[in-house]
């Protein structure tokens, strides 16, 4: 229980310790106070009378005034700030103060003797707000410490010095046109860098100065939008908004910043397509190919991007098998392409409607019309001078290989597409035809035979055949014709090689000596089959005998032993060889069989019968030499007697080169007989006749197109006039000395068949100095003056 005398002791404590703690001496923590109050122990209290005498003389009593500056002081003279004083100041100089921290001596100045604290430079407080310094006062004799160091802060004091800004500015937006009233576009801030918390400097209030009435903005948030129904992106698409943010919450005085807002309209599908005309008028030409461009359509749409994307296509027309529409996704536009080939003969117009459809649809936007609109395309096939077409794509003829010459195998038949119909002229392309194997009539297409057909040596014939129309030659059709020339049996089987037998000179007889098989170059549908026999000359051989084996193949079979090679070395064994062909063709073949001397095992030892032909005395190098000898004599006696008859005749060049002395006459009326047999034309009239052999002529190969080319046009030739014809150009074409039909024929001709042969200089030079020339004086008075300068005067000198 607290007693009198202890509630004592601890009011007196509890004093002191409160005072104690006042003047900074000690915490109220220190103070012991317990259930019972003890009194100090004499240690006790002689600590506390120390510690309380040195705190009574470090005692401090600084004295504060606020610290607060304005920022952006303008005036010339330093600003005040505050001033620092300590009790312990007299003011009587004693005292120093010293100020340090953020800005000491820079921004804050302090006197040293009095404490005041001024301002030397401009502040701001969006670059710093606040700034920390420690103080001190010193005994300016001794420097010692008269108060310890303080800490304080000097505050900046904001004022509206800064407008809002738009960081983020200038803005771009876009909206979809015909957005709902109050739709959203974007929203802006603006940013304000004075102090929130003090006054309303940095309280900002947004308003619109430029975009009205197409927008609005939130004052508070910035938010923008649309304030106007159904703005049209075709009529305007760019708006250009100016925002402005006044801080002071928008009061008079208040600073303001703008920003710009660049808003665009984005495009929706609220426009149809249209076409701008409604009639469309095209033309084609006939000959135009497959997938050419006829001409374009396009259907106007004041959308874009995908909302002005078309589909174009044939809703009706006499021409939709005949043409394709396909849709340029660049340009939007339809383009119209050839389908089928065209004929201007068969069709010369067509009508198509076309429409024009927007795939991308609006719903909400339906009501404002149709999304889709047509025309009409009148389409004109222009007429073009085409080239002859043949009946046919494509020809296949098949021909027996003994075919006749001028023999009509396959018409040819074309006729002009157009409408004038031009008459047409045939021919042959004889790249695909170098051999002239065939020929096709100028006027008819008829394609003929020219030359023998031989399958063994050609099977197969591609040739091209040409229509050409008559006035137009430029206009050219051409077709193809494959001839096969099919087989008959007009080969007869041979050996299928050279045959050589041996035949021992102990054979038995029966014995096998030799097998031989034959080919044939026919090729019968039932294939081959050969018949062998010995030839009727030899069926009675007493020597040999064959046996055919039914396969193709034959035995030689000995009829007889004993054979000796001094009696004959040699036989020769004629075989007949027959094939199964209708007619049916045989040949002879000759197996040689040679005697041999052969061994007890038929192995042959020697086949040379030299021993019992010769002489013993001359050997075959001998007879040789003596036959070498012979023909070199020969050769030198022919060479003599060539040389002396050159010597007698001058050189005289023969009549078919003399072609300096030739007198070609073209206004003579023939040759007499020899010209009429060069060719009878009654023939022609009679091809009963035409068998006869005909002369040969000199060389040069007619062309065979040449017939036909000055044939009139109207007349129609009688086939058995072209077998003729045709069989007559064979001839000449395999005659080498054959000249052509239209050669000139030579008559006055004055060299070696005339009288007074050859007097052309060129043939006067010879090497015989004792020429007699007196034959010139028989030749008359015309000849005088060259016989008096190659002739011998008689008498007086007159030759006459």
């Amino acid at each position: 229980m607290w007693t009198s005398e202890r509630m004592s002791n601890a009011k007196n404590w509890l004093g002191l310790g409160v005072s104690l703690y006042f003047w900074g001496l000690m915490d109220l923590t220190t103070l012991a106070l317990s259930g019972s109050a003890r009194p100090l122990t004499k240690s006790q209290e002689d600590n506390l009378s120390d510690k309380l005498l040195l705190h009574q003389r470090m005692k401090r009593s600084w004295v504060w005034n606020q610290f607060f500056v304005l920022e952006e002081y303008t005036g010339t003279d330093p600003l005040y700030v505050g001033k620092l004083h300590s009790d312990m100041d007299r003011g009587d100089g004693s005292i120093k103060y010293i100020l340090s921290g953020e800005g000491a001596g820079i921004v804050f100045t302090i006197d040293d003797t009095t404490g005041d604290i001024h301002a030397i430079q401009r502040l701001d407080r969006e670059e710093r707000s606040q700034y920390t310094l420690r103080a001190q006062a010193l005994d300016r004799r001794t420097g010692r410490p008269m108060e310890p160091e303080s800490e304080f802060i000097i505050k900046i004091q904001d004022i509206n010095d800064n407008e809002p800004k738009f960081l983020d500015g200038p803005y771009v937006a876009s909206v979809p046109e015909m957005s709902p009233v109050g739709t959203s576009v974007i929203q802006v801030t603006a940013t304000d860098a004075d102090d929130p918390t003090y006054g309303n400097s940095a309280r900002v209030i947004y308003s619109i100065l430029q975009g009205q009435p197409y927008f609005s903005v939130d004052s508070r948030t910035g938010l923008i939008r649309t304030a106007l129904m159904n703005m049209d992106r075709e009529a305007k698409d760019y708006y250009e908004v100016i925002i402005q943010a006044k801080d002071m919450g928008g009061q008079l005085g208040g600073l303001a910043g703008t920003t710009k807002v660049n808003i665009t309209l984005s495009d929706v599908n609220d426009n149809p397509p249209r076409f701008p005309q409604k009639h469309y008028q095209m033309s084609v030409l006939e000959s135009a190919p497959v997938s050419s461009t006829v001409g374009r359509v396009v259907a106007k749409d004041l959308d874009e991007g995908i909302n002005a994307e078309m589909k174009y296509s044939f809703v009706d027309g006499d021409g939709l098998d005949v043409f394709d529409i396909n849709t340029d996704p660049n340009y939007q536009v339809g383009i119209i392409t050839v389908r089928k080939p065209l004929s201007f003969e068969s069709k010369k117009s067509y009508t198509l409607k076309v429409e024009g459809t927007n795939p991308h649809l609006e719903m909400r936007f339906l009501n404002l019309g149709p999304f889709r609109d047509t025309t009409t395309v009148h389409i004109s096939v222009e007429d073009v001078d085409e080239p002859p077409v043949f009946e046919s794509s494509f020809y296949f003829v098949e021909v027996p290989e003994d075919v006749e010459i001028g023999t009509t195998i396959q018409i040819i038949s074309a006729s002009d597409p157009d409408v004038t119909n031009n008459s047409i002229r045939y021919s042959i392309d004889r790249s695909s035809d170098p051999g002239r194997f065939f020929y096709v009539d100028i006027a008819t297409g008829a394609l003929m035979t020219a030359r023998p057909l031989d399958r063994e040596d050609l099977s197969w014939h591609n040739i091209t055949v040409l229509a050409v129309e008559l006035n137009n030659p430029s206009q050219v059709g051409s077709v193809s014709v494959t001839v096969k020339v099919l087989d008959v049996n007009d080969n007869a089987p041979q050996f299928s090689r050279f045959y050589e037998a041996f035949v021992c000179e102990n054979a038995k007889a029966g014995q096998l000596i030799q097998t031989v098989s034959a080919i044939d170059q026919d090729d019968p549908q039932g294939g081959q089959h050969f018949y062998y026999s010995l030839a009727p000359e030899a069926a009675n051989n007493p020597n040999f005998t064959l046996r055919d084996n039914q396969d193709n193949t034959a035995w030689i079979l000995t009829r007889r032993s004993g054979f000796r090679q001094h009696e004959q070395n040699t036989f020769y064994l004629p075989i007949l060889i027959a094939d199964n062909g209708r007619p049916m063709l045989s040949s002879t073949g000759t197996l040689t069989v040679h005697v041999c001397g052969c061994d007890d095992d038929g192995v042959v030892m020697s086949c040379n019968a030299e021993a019992y032909i010769l002489p013993v005395s001359l050997s075959r190098g001998a007879l040789t030499a003596i036959l070498a000898c012979i023909f070199v004599l020969l050769v030198l006696v022919l060479l003599i007697l060539s040389m002396r008859r050159h010597r007698k005749q001058p050189y005289i060049i023969d009549e078919e080169e003399n072609i300096h002395e030739n007198i070609v006459r073209y206004d003579d009326e023939g040759g007499g007989e020899e010209d009429t047999e060069a060719f009878d034309i009654a023939a022609m009239w009679n091809p009963r006749e035409a068998q006869v052999v005909v002369k040969s002529r000199q060389e040069m190969l007619p062309e065979i197109e040449s017939l036909s080319r000055y044939v009139p046009q109207t007349c129609i030739t009688d086939n058995n006039v072209h077998n003729y014809v045709l069989a007559k150009l064979y001839e000449a074409d395999m005659d080498l000395w054959a000249p052509p039909f239209d050669s000139l024929q030579t008559y006055m001709f004055e060299g070696n068949g005339s009288v007074a042969e050859s007097l052309s200089s060129l043939q006067s030079v010879t090497t015989d100095s004792d020429q007699s020339y007196d034959y010139l004086t028989d030749w008359g008075p015309r000849f005088k003056k060259l016989a008096e300068m190659y002739g011998v005067t008689e008498g007086n000198g007159a030759l006459w």
